[in-house]
């Protein structure tokens, strides 16, 4: 989509003004403004309440992790090491 040119909303204002008069235009911007304010107001609260739930969950996740660690892996132990003398032993026998 294009961006809109200073004619093309010349064109837009004009027409505005011809449908809605003179004496309505002043009454359609407040409540244009009026409009946009509540709707930016909605969206912050919407974004606040967002950020809230994500950091509530994020909170209960590592409370989680803090009461139940992971379990250690289990240590093997290691099998001695065969030496020259035990395999020329067990050779002999």
């Amino acid at each position: 989509m294009q961006n809109l040119g200073w004619q093309e909303i010349l064109l837009i204002l004009i027409i505005i003004l011809l449908l809605f008069g003179a004496k309505r235009l002043p009454e359609l911007a407040k409540g244009l403004g009026k409009s946009m304010k509540e709707f930016k107001k909605a969206t912050q609260e919407a974004e606040s309440t967002f950020k809230q739930a994500l950091e509530e969950e994020d909170n209960k996740q590592q409370s989680a992790r803090r009461e139940n660690p992971a379990p250690r892996p289990v240590e093997t132990p290691k099998a001695p090491e065969s030496s020259e003398t035990t395999s020329s032993e067990t050779t002999q026998r």
